[in-house]
């Protein structure tokens, strides 16, 4: 273990705590999962089994290391349990009010040499830190779903982290065989939801301009961006490409290209209709009759096979 860590606490006992908590305790590390309700962290339990089940199918697992994984992981409803807390993720509701009530509350209760980590996808770090005691020891720490098959984290520093507590949340992330990234300053959305909803807003722009259909654009990255963004990234592919042509390229294109401001209308109408993806049973598209199980069970099964042929065995 580095930096003498060895008891996790994650709190959040969703798709991303469980996933984390199965991460770490692959790794050794004692895991202690906590949640205020009893019926997620049951739901938490089944979901860790399905990831078993899952990573077994594909050769990742085998009965004697998941069980090992099983043993190092305690759930809990007890908030006694960040007493024994060396790291805390926290993976609760990305709401600020929710958040500033769970960490003036924890950061009370956890020892003070305890480093303390929130995996909010673009919520202010220094405002988070607002509410929890000794700040300097808080920092930004956001995983990517499914956490325990995708390898990127990015550490993001408040106003008040140390250095010192944001290179221990790297290493630590070495330490389990993740691909840290670190910012420099903290932006709202970091880095991969910037890029991320960059993509969705020109996607979205192309199909209400009649451009293209939302399965065509979907194949373009399945089939095409999707191949070339999983080996190199696009400072690299720039190069390759050529940076004269890039270069006429954007002089052109760069005017074209999405720049409003506002939620696209097909995004927020299916907001207001309810529709909110797999977790809802539509979206952009349709996820009923056990289609949405069949679509996650497929991504992790492709997750895992591009993540073995790139990383090897994380």
């Amino acid at each position: 273990m580095v930096h003498d860590i060895n008891n996790v606490v994650i709190a959040g006992a969703g798709i991303m705590g469980s996933s984390i908590a199965q991460l770490f305790a692959a790794h050794e590390y004692n895991v202690i999962l906590y949640d205020i309700s009893e019926e997620a962290l049951e739901k938490s339990s089944s979901l860790i089994s399905v990831n078993q089940a899952a990573a077994m199918e594909a050769g990742e697992l085998d009965e004697e290391k998941a069980a090992g994984i099983r043993r190092r992981i305690t759930f809990s409803g007890n908030k006694e349990c960040f007493q024994k807390a060396d790291f805390v993720i926290e993976a609760i509701i990305e709401k600020m009010e929710i958040k500033h009530g769970f960490w003036k509350e924890i950061s009370d209760i956890v020892p003070e040499t305890a480093v303390l980590t929130s995996n909010t996808s673009g919520l202010s770090l220094t405002e988070i830190a607002e509410a929890i005691e000794k700040p300097e020891r808080f920092c930004g720490m956001h995983w990517l779903n499914p956490p325990h098959i995708c390898p990127l984290v990015e550490v993001v520093k408040g106003e008040k982290t140390k250095q010192e507590t944001a290179d221990i949340v790297y290493d630590i992330a070495c330490d389990i065989h993740r691909y840290p990234v670190r910012l420099q300053k903290e932006v709202p959305g970091f880095l991969v939801n910037r890029f991320q909803f960059a993509i969705l807003r020109e996607a979205m722009s192309l199909v209400e301009a009649g451009v293209a259909k939302k399965e065509d654009i979907d194949k373009v990255f399945k089939y095409g961006l999707g191949l070339r963004y999983a080996c190199l990234g696009p400072f690299e592919i720039a190069d390759l490409g050529g940076l004269d042509t890039f270069y006429n390229i954007a002089s052109y294109l760069f005017k074209d290209i999405s720049n409003v401001g506002e939620v696209h209308d097909m995004l927020k109408e299916l907001y207001g209709n309810g529709n909110f993806g797999v977790k809802s049973g539509k979206g952009f598209y349709d996820y009923s009759n056990g289609r949405d199980k069949a679509i996650l069970a497929k991504r992790d099964k492709d997750f895992m096979k591009v993540s073995k042929c790139l990383f090897g065995d994380l």
